[in-house]
């Protein structure tokens, strides 16, 4: 499952790493055309009443083999910055995600409260061990090394570069820099290595749709929390109408026969 995973990551043909937050969703998605699932962090946390960056790694890990096991399609893990500041709790982490059923996953260089960023040389010996640990797997495990401070406010466009290049040189098999800013902020991006680039279609970059992204080069394509960031709009705003001004109906509902189609067809 896992090589045929790393073998969708391809330049300028970009596949939809669609982003569920439970069995249910990932079960819709597999049915509705999607060729790879991804956790969210923020989405999953969302289902335990928590916060982004609100689960802790035994949550995270057994969420991943739920989704794994929901579907026949490969499943690649949102475990934020590996949920430990030392290079060796990521490596387990990378090895924890694999055991559970996951195909890959993505490691931060940012890390909660706040949150803050990983200097170099720890962002890059962090990376550094979670690839040397997926090097030690019975099976192949696709490392997504991200730089998440341009996001954050943390750093510029030009520390993201330096930090996704080295992380390149110590075997990251894709690199992700979500919200660099524009179509050529992402093409820098694309432009600055030689592995797989993965980006995150929401705002300028999400306007530019999927032939846009795969003009730039980009081989993956994530939607983060945005999926269940819209369900969760459909439910604060039916909810409110129910509430404040007794209106029911106000979205139109997808019918149960349906519904338990698509989670029939996309079961494993």
């Amino acid at each position: 499952m896992s090589s045929a995973f790393r073998a969708l990551h391809q330049p300028g043909n970009p596949f939809i790493l669609a982003n569920a937050w439970d069995v249910g969703s990932a079960r819709m998605l597999a049915a509705l055309g999607a060729e790879a699932i991804g956790t969210t962090s923020a989405g999953h946390a969302f289902t335990l009443g928590e916060a982004d960056m609100g689960v802790t790694r035994d949550q995270a890990i057994s969420h991943l083999g739920d989704l794994a096991a929901a579907t026949q399609l490969p499943v690649s893990g949102d475990l934020e910055n590996g949920f430990g500041d030392d290079p060796a709790i990521v490596a387990e982490t990378i090895r924890l995600a694999a055991e559970a059923g996951g195909a890959g996953c993505s490691i931060e260089d940012v890390f909660p409260p706040a949150p803050h960023a990983y200097d170099r040389a720890a962002a890059v010996a962090r990376v550094k061990a979670a690839v040397e640990a997926a090097r030690a797997l019975a099976d192949d495990f696709v490392v997504v090394a991200r730089a998440d401070g341009v996001m954050h406010g943390l750093y510029d466009l030009d520390e993201a570069l330096w930090r996704i290049k080295a992380y390149e040189d110590v075997g990251a098999d894709c690199v992700y820099v979500p919200a660099p800013g524009d179509a050529d902020a992402l093409e820098q991006v694309v432009k600055a290595v030689n592995v797989p680039v993965n980006a995150l279609a929401v705002g300028k970059i999400g306007k530019l749709g999927r032939k846009g992204l795969a003009d730039i080069g980009v081989c993956r394509i994530s939607v983060g929390a945005a999926l269940a960031r819209m369900a969760h709009k459909v439910l604060h705003d039916e909810a409110l109408a129910m509430f404040s001004d007794g209106v029911f109906g106000a979205h139109k509902m997808l019918l149960g026969p349906t519904t338990d189609d698509l989670l029939k067809r996309g079961a494993r």
